[in-house]
This record gives C-alpha cells, structure tokens and sequence, in this order.
C-alpha cells in the first residue's frame, strides 16, 4: 500500500472523551497556537474480539482506507490491520446521505461508536448480532488518495457459525463459486441469496423433522449461505441489480469473481426474520446461466396430469370496488389488483397450462366465488388452444369450503371421460375440501384424481398443538396431519365408490417431503411419485431454502403404471420481480409467458394405463363391494 499520510488533531473540547480510548496520540497546533494531544484508536481496537465492540457509546477518532461507497455511508479499514484473525480492521462510518468520499481515499474519522440492530429489538437473531458502525461524524479530514487494500481470501461454508463476524466491515475474496439459492428479494432491496455446495435444500425435504440430521443439515445451511448485496439502502433499485440473461435471475445459476465488503442484516422483508452476513461488491460479479430455462417436462405414458397452485386466480379484482368470500370485505380478496394486472397474471397462467398440455389438472388458489373464476380459465384456455380443448369439472358451491380460495380441476374431454359426479371430502378438518372426479381414458382404463390443498404454515391465529415446535415444520403442522389422515380415508371411500383402486393425490400440501403429513400418507401405503423420480425435488423456494410442498401420492395399484413425474421450473427459480404485478416495478421486465406466473412449480405426472385381462377385472369389482376389503393406499389386484 503506498500513498501519502497526514496528522489530524481534534478540537482540545472532546479531546478527554478521545484519550479515554487508548490508542495512538498526535498534536497540532490551534488558532491560537496551542497544541491538543488527540488519542487515536485504530479500528480493530474498536471491533474488538466480540459480536459487539468494547467501545460502545465512546467518541473515537480512528484512520482507514476508504473500501467501499454506498448511498447512506461508507467502509473504511485499516492500512495495515493487526494481524489478529480474531479481530475486524473494518468498519462502517453511517452518514445517512451520500457521503462525499470516494474508495481509495485514506481519511481520519471522529464520530461515536454505535451498535446497530438491524432487525427489531425483539428478533434474537439480529439481537445477537448487531453491526458495529460509527455514527454522527463530528470531524473528518482526508489524509491522502489513491491507497489500495487487499482484499483477505474467505471462504464458504463457514467453519463454525458467526465466523464471518470476524470480517465485518473488510474488503474480502471468496474465490469458489456460489450458487443463487434465493432471488426473491431482488427487485425490492437488491439482494441475492447465494451458498456453497450448491443451492440451499428445506432441512424437512431431506430429513424427518426434529431429528439430529435435520437440525446439522439446518445449521449447514445457515453456515454455507451469505447474501449478496447491492450496496445500497433504497428499496425497489432501478435498474435492477444481477439481472443476466433473459431478464432474469434464476436460482441454480452461479456466481464467481465475488469481492466486497461484509456486512450484516435482514434477509427477508421482516424486521422479525432471519438475518444473515452480506457482502457488497466492490467488483461485477460474474454471473453464469447454470441452471437454463427448459421445455415443459416429458413425463410419459398415454395420460399427462398436473397439479398447478395458481397463486391466487381472483376475477374479483382486489381494488376495493367489492368483496369476496367468505366476509364479503376487501380482506378477503387477493390476486390482481387492477384488470391490468389481471389480464398479465391470466396470459401467464394459461401460457403455462397450454405448455404442459396435461389432460387433467388439478388446481389451488382458485378464487371461491362459485364458478366464475373458473370458467374465465377455461374460457382464456379454449381461446388459445381451441374451442372444447378443456372443460372444468363441475362442483357444487355447498362443496367448496369456508376459505376465500378452493381447489378446481379442468379435463380434456376428447382424452378423459368423467365418470360419475365430482365429489368433495366433507370432513370439517379442511378448510378448502379435497375433489375428486374419476375418469375413463381413451382405452377404457379408470382412475381418479384427488387435488388437495392443505393448511398452509402461517401462524395467524396457531394454538395449542398447532403452534409452532421449532421443528422446522412451522405452524399448524398438527391440523395438516389431520387432514392428511382424512384424505386416507377419502381415498378409501372413493376406491370403494368408483370400484377401481388407482387413485392419485395431487396438490399443495404445506409440507415439505419429509414432514408428518406426508409421512402419515406414505407409512399408510401411498407412493410418493416425485421422490420415485428425483432425489431432491422442490417446487417452492422459502427463506432462501427449496423443497417440495406439492405433491403426488398415489395408490400402489396406480404407483406401477406411472411413468414419470417431475415439476416444471418455471416459478420457484425465477425472481418475483418478474411477475405480472405494476406496483413498484420502476423496471417492468414482465413477458407474456409461463415465467413466474405463480410462486410454486406446477408437478406433472404421466400415466401408462394398461387394460386389465378380463378375469382381473371380475375380481376387482368382486372386492369391491366390501369396503373392508379394500384398504386405502394398498394394492388390491396384481397387474399384468
């Protein structure tokens, strides 16, 4: 490091505050020819070993190198640092304004060492790690430009966690690739999710909930995970920071070249959220398109199904004009809030079904305002593919459940025969009722299809069993597995009623592979069909971490003629920012097509279904008239 040097001396009045910091001393002379020792206490002496400085609350004078120039402040660090790995030589100096210095210049600061909780006072996390700054400069002085730090190599993931409160502040290297595990954040502040080993999997994708392996995969997590920053504190940044190829950023991609400064907060809109380490780039990263857009999935077989969760489908436009169900208020409306936005978030969603081309899909988060919205679906799909192409399967409005959302399914009537009346499961544990309809294909072969959507793991309103265990399952995780033990018996009921055993369970389950509710659908027989075809499977992206929250279970009768089933990742990759929604889009990056045109991925399910040899078929319809003989989710003839 090369560069000239100066003395700066403080006015003799705060002079004893200084000298009570320890630290180097320099003199200068005043006005009227008097000198005034000034201590000055280098920056590692004010980060000192800990989460907090030993500092806290003095006024200090200190000296470093400007790293990095944000909006509201800048990073200065020592020349030359004190060699303790222990110890930060950065830190943050928060003007609150752009401040009029640039990188590169070595300046010495006075101002009050202040530590800063990022999130609320009550998150114990940001509690635990405030960020250490200096706030409410009183002197400045630049003592020379061109100065260079080096920037100190770190690496992911990190060996204990909280290591990186050792760089807090410093201008850092971290030369392996990363993997973008969360964008959703992108738009709003301008943050990225990144981690090492790859992107972040739900603890409860993999692992039982609880369980010693859960807990170590959660804290890799955190240890393995930093989120790049854009340096600046406005929300809604224009333009939008990362954004590559195709407008977009897709989680899967990667990103090399990473020199920046550390830092910490949020990672989540929440000041009650998890937080974690940033890092502000000092140099464009480099970004690469590892994970590409693909084709809708080929999944097989001579039957095509989908489950596809919409994110709220509402033709009653969330702009106070009217109300929707069940209160009749505004409250209750969800979705578009403009026919603008309306009419983006429709092209969207039907350029998605229209490319997966299923013969049945099951649907969430359609609006519960008896047909309507449904049919306005199926009208915008007939209109793209062609008149009749598909038909909503028809349910009472009595049927649908006390939510302000229900679950539908449409068909193709030229590849799949209803067969009989739709029906839903009445059991009061479901807010929004399971449907089921059977079909006939075209070779004669039946089944039935059973979409379901779950309690989801909000807390609003959690008691007793059903608040949150801090097993990773969230809240309301005990109503899920009463729902998940009624759709067993629904599925009994439904082999019993049509006299086939395939069934098939689709839908938005609220659970992650791992959890309970699904646990309690395959311990009774049922077979996971997504976890028959991939080893990590995922269709949502929450707090930086994916899994699978929908899902396909299906009979074993059924199991055996499925030939493949996997999501479409169309929507849990793509940042938010991309949607159908205007408000706060200074950059509307918006296309016409499936890319984010919901927050989950649509799971699609192929089916080879055989015809049965004629003996078969006699036995099976013998059994079925006694309920007893026919367990749900286990087999009751053997295929050919």
């Amino acid at each position: 490091m090369t560069g000239p040097t100066s003395n700066f001396c403080v006015q003799a009045s705060i002079a004893a505050a200084l000298l009570a910091s320890g630290g180097l001393a320099c003199s200068a002379a005043d006005s009227n020819g008097r000198f005034t020792r000034v201590a000055v206490t280098p920056i590692y002496t004010i980060q000192g070993t800990g989460s907090m400085s030993p500092l806290a609350g003095r006024i200090v004078t200190t000296s470093g190198v400007v790293t990095k120039v944000n909006d509201n402040g800048y990073f200065l660090q020592d020349i030359a640092g004190d060699g303790n790995p222990a110890t930060s030589d950065g830190i943050f100096v928060f003007t609150g304004a752009a401040p009029r210095v640039a990188a590169g210049q070595r300046l010495q600061v006075t101002a009050r060492v202040t530590e800063f909780n990022t999130g609320a006072a009550s998150n114990a996390q940001t509690a635990a790690h405030p960020v250490t700054e200096l706030t409410g400069v009183s002197a400045q002085r630049l003592l020379g430009s061109g100065f260079g730090i080096a920037p100190t190599p770190i690496a992911l993931p990190q060996t204990t966690s909280g290591e990186l409160e050792r760089y807090e502040g410093m201008l850092v290297r971290i030369a392996a690739p990363l993997t973008v595990s969360q964008n959703h954040f992108q738009g709003r502040f301008g943050q990225v999710t990144l981690s090492a080993g790859g992107r972040l999997e739900a603890p409860t994708n993999r692992h039982r909930p609880g369980t010693s392996a859960a807990r170590a995969l959660a804290e890799l997590n955190g240890r393995s995970s930093i989120v790049l920053d854009d340096g600046s504190s406005l929300q809604h940044p224009h333009p939008i920071p990362y954004i590559g190829l195709a407008n977009t950023l897709r989680s899967g991609d990667t990103v090399r070249g990473l020199v920046g400064v550390i830092d910490y907060g949020l990672a989540t809109d929440s000041s009650a959220g998890p937080a974690a380490y940033r890092l502000h780039p000092t140099v464009a990263p480099i970004v690469t398109r590892d994970n590409p857009r693909r084709a809708a999935p080929a999944v097989g077989g001579n039957v095509k199904l989908a489950s596809f969760n919409l994110q709220n489908y509402f033709t009653t436009l969330d702009d106070g004009a009217r109300g929707c169900f069940p209160s009749n208020t505004r409250s209750d409306c969800r979705g578009a809030d403009s026919g603008a936005e309306f009419k983006r978030q429709r092209t969207k969603i039907i350029e998605a079904i229209a490319a997966i081309d299923a013969d049945a899909v099951g649907l969430m988060e359609m609006e519960n305002n008896g047909s309507t919205a449904l049919d306005d679906l199926v009208e915008g799909l007939n209109a793209r593919l062609g008149a009749g192409t598909y038909a909503a399967v028809p349910v009472r409005a009595s049927a649908t459940g006390t939510d302000a959302i229900k679950v539908a399914m449409i068909h193709k009537p030229a590849r799949l025969a209803r067969l009989g009346a739709a029906r839903s499961d009445a059991n009061p544990v479901h807010q929004r009722p399971p449907l089921a309809q059977t079909f006939a294909a075209a070779n004669g072969e039946v089944f039935t299809l059973v979409v379901n959507h779950f309690k989801s793991k909000r807390c609003n309103g959690a008691t007793g069993a059903d608040l949150d265990q801090g097993d990773g399952q969230g809240c309301f995780n005990a109503t899920r597995v009463r729902q998940a033990k009624a759709l067993h018996a629904f599925i009994a009921s439904l082999q019993a009623s049509s006299g086939d055993p395939d069934v098939i369970a689709i839908g938005d389950l609220n659970s992650y592979a791992k959890e309970d509710p699904v646990v309690a659908l395959t311990e009774a027989g049922c077979v996971d069909q997504a976890a028959r075809f991939a080893s990590f499977g995922y269709s949502h992206v929450f707090d930086g971490a994916a899994g699978r929250l929908d899902h396909a279970l299906a009979t074993p009768s059924l199991s055996a003629q499925v030939s493949g089933a996997t999501e479409w990742h169309i929507n849990a990759d793509e940042p938010s920012v991309i949607d159908y929604n205007l408000e706060f889009k200074p950059q509307d990056l918006y296309t016409p097509s499936p890319y984010r045109s919901s927050d989950h991925d649509p799971l699609v399910i192929g089916l080879t279904l055989r015809a049965e040899q004629p003996a078969l078929i006699r036995r099976r319809r013998t059994r079925t008239t006694s309920p007893r003989r026919l367990p749900p989710c286990r087999p009751s003839v053997v295929r050919s």
